[in-house]
């Protein structure tokens, strides 16, 4: 089938007439073309003992129908030392092109055997690839680095690396002129005494001077309510602006982890969150488990607080994606709930 419109929550397939399979994904546009990758899940069912089943990529020139473009990172079932063995924790690919290098580098977050989690960094010549891996088992400033970003600044190409100092706050750090490392030089935000209230998932995006991050708690697979902040530069300060979904009486940001924000090329103000709703079948009353985690954490603060809480084995073969435009409230960003809705309705 083909698509005219966007319908958040609802079965999305491809040009094949198969699942979507891009989650905690992006959106990459090149040449008239976006490209869509994020962790390939088709085979993450109860019991399976897999995680992942390599980085897929699809494309399109609508964003409404998506060929599938196949791995852009594949598995490797065969060596269980591999960081990109089915069953390590392979998450949140971020890809930026460096203009300098002309390399196409993927970073990639990598839970390690002893739940450290760790990154691991590749480069192409190519979007699509292929990828080599340039550095794996890489801890940022030596910190335990979870959830993040990519950020490449368009006057000066200088790179910017958001993610989630396990358990703790955000960190800014700046890339290397290559963005296969950091420099060294970063800014911390949003300190938290422990999850749920830590900040993870961060999603950066820029509307005019503004610099601003959207991030979710900490609560597994189980949704929370989003926190939207803005700053004047990359490093801060960041004002804490509040839920960019105000009208979600759930307060589980319409069940949905938002993974990153795309500003549409070809529109005036276009921008969109991309989202998964990674446990479709729970419902809204269900959902929110704020705090039941806060229990959790505070009560096992030396042990492992999510196995504490004996948290069913989810079956993200079947998250769907919720993707929702952006409106500002003078210059606060806010989500509304659509039920279908078409880029051809923005200028």
């Amino acid at each position: 089938m083909t698509y005219d419109s966007i319908r958040p929550g609802a079965e999305w397939l491809d040009t094949g007439g198969k699942p979507i399979q891009s989650h905690a994904g992006s959106i990459f546009h090149e040449d008239g073309v976006f490209y869509w990758y994020g962790e390939n899940k088709e085979h993450t069912t109860p019991g399976s003992g897999i995680w992942h089943w390599g980085i897929r990529c699809y494309s399109s020139t609508d964003l409404y129908n998506w060929e599938d473009r196949g791995l852009l990172i594949p598995p490797t079932p065969d060596d269980p030392d591999s960081p990109f063995h089915p069953s390590r924790f392979v998450d949140r690919p971020h890809i930026i092109h460096n203009t300098r290098t002309g390399k196409y580098v993927c970073w990639v977050k990598i839970m390690g055997t002893g739940h450290e989690q760790l990154s691991t960094i590749l480069t192409a010549d190519a979007f699509l690839g292929p990828y080599e891996i340039v550095s794996s088992d890489y801890r940022p400033l030596g910190m335990n680095a979870g959830d993040f970003d990519l950020v490449v600044d368009p006057t000066d190409g200088k790179g910017y690396y958001y993610f989630e100092r396990v358990h703790s706050e955000l960190i800014c750090a700046d890339l290397t002129d290559d963005y296969t490392a950091v420099t060294g030089y970063y800014s911390t935000h949003f300190p938290r005494a422990q999850p749920p209230d830590v900040r993870e998932a961060p999603a950066y995006f820029r509307r005019g001077s503004r610099h601003h991050l959207i991030t979710s708690g900490t609560s597994w697979y189980y949704p929370n309510p989003s926190e939207v902040a803005a700053a004047p530069s990359y490093h801060g300060p960041f004002a804490v602006l509040g839920d960019p979904h105000p009208f979600d009486t759930s307060r589980t940001s319409y069940r949905t982890q938002i993974s990153s924000i795309f500003r549409h090329p070809h529109k005036r103000d276009l921008y969109i969150a991309l989202g998964d709703r990674w446990l479709p079948d729970l419902a809204a009353a269900e959902s929110n488990k704020e705090e039941a985690f806060r229990v959790a954490f505070t009560e096992n603060a030396t042990g492992d607080a999510t196995e504490a809480m004996e948290l069913p084995d989810a079956d993200t073969s079947r998250a769907v994606y919720v993707w929702l435009p952006l409106r500002f409230d003078e210059d606060r960003p806010v989500i509304d709930w659509r039920d279908e809705w078409r880029i051809e309705d923005f200028a």
